[in-house]
């Protein structure tokens, strides 16, 4: 994926460097944020120096919380190599530290009602980057919530749609193929008090409700807990910044959402300057 990257980026070569003839100077270069944020993907950034033949010098891991004027990631090199990694590397910082920035203040706000609910991140993201996506949100605080089709079962009203006895048909496959589902728990998709009663006949070990308004849930949630005790329950569908802290007063076990992925980069500043040949690396480099 790196390599990927950066050969979008650069082409056939680097024709100012060339021009400028500065490309096998010895150059220094840092990836340094201009506001407060929260690091990820800073290993990556490593690492894509490394392929193009310099040595990063330090690198703050991602999750730690830094100051503007922080340098988090910096190296030493042959000018071209630094050159070809600037900004590939600029933007993959500022997408994915954006995206933990958001998580860990969605994650903040959220505990300060509840300290028991979790953030989880769905796989709506733009194809392609679900591995920096969901490196992002761990690094703020969250986890996902499904990473593919074939890690969970959840059951939307899209495939109650398909089986001509609704609800009856859903109870007695649930009830049939339980079994196979040892390692696994159940999620079914709810807009409503009696479909997520419904869905707790049907054997659900998790009720996610999408788009229902906290105040309806506030109401909802007590009353499923007081006849199903061990069942868990989610808030999908609109979550946001804006909102996240009336949902997680709820009394619902984890906010659902897709919106961390959207939202303002991360400022990312680069320095770039000559320097004396590549010394040893620091003790924050990535592996």
């Amino acid at each position: 994926m790196l390599d990927a990257w950066l050969a979008e980026d650069i082409g056939l070569f680097d024709l100012t460097s060339t021009l400028l003839e500065i490309g096998t100077k010895p150059a220094r270069i840092a990836w340094v944020a201009r506001q407060a944020m929260t690091l990820a993907c800073t290993e990556e950034v490593a690492r894509m120096v490394a392929l193009r033949g310099g040595c990063a010098t330090d690198c703050l891991p991602s999750g730690r919380c830094v100051e503007a004027g922080t340098e988090i990631v910096a190296a030493q090199g042959a000018a071209q190599a630094l050159l070809d990694c600037w900004k590939v590397g600029q933007n993959l910082l500022e997408y994915a530290c954006g995206v933990a920035t958001r998580t860990r203040a969605m994650a903040d706000a959220a505990a300060r009602v509840n300290p028991d609910v979790c953030i989880l991140t769905t796989r709506k993201h733009p194809p392609g980057l679900r591995r920096v996506a969901q490196k992002a949100a761990l690094a703020g605080g969250a986890f996902p919530h499904r990473l593919g089709l074939s890690e969970t079962v959840l059951v939307f009203p899209q495939h109650r749609a398909l089986l001509p006895g609704g609800w009856k048909d859903l109870r007695q496959i649930l009830a049939r193929r339980r079994r196979h589902l040892v390692e696994k728990k159940i999620v079914i998709e709810a807009n409503s008090y009696e479909d997520a009663r419904e869905a707790a006949r049907c054997g659900a070990d998790v009720v996610q409700f999408d788009k229902v308004e906290p105040e309806r849930l506030a109401q909802w949630c007590p009353r499923l807990r007081a006849e199903w005790p061990h069942l868990g329950l989610l808030a999908a569908g609109g979550i946001r910044a804006d909102n996240a802290a009336a949902y997680a007063a709820t009394g619902v076990d984890a906010l659902v959402t897709s919106s961390l992925y959207f939202g303002p980069p991360a400022d990312i500043g680069v320095r770039i300057e000559r320097d004396p040949p590549c010394k040893t690396t620091t003790e924050g480099r990535s592996p």
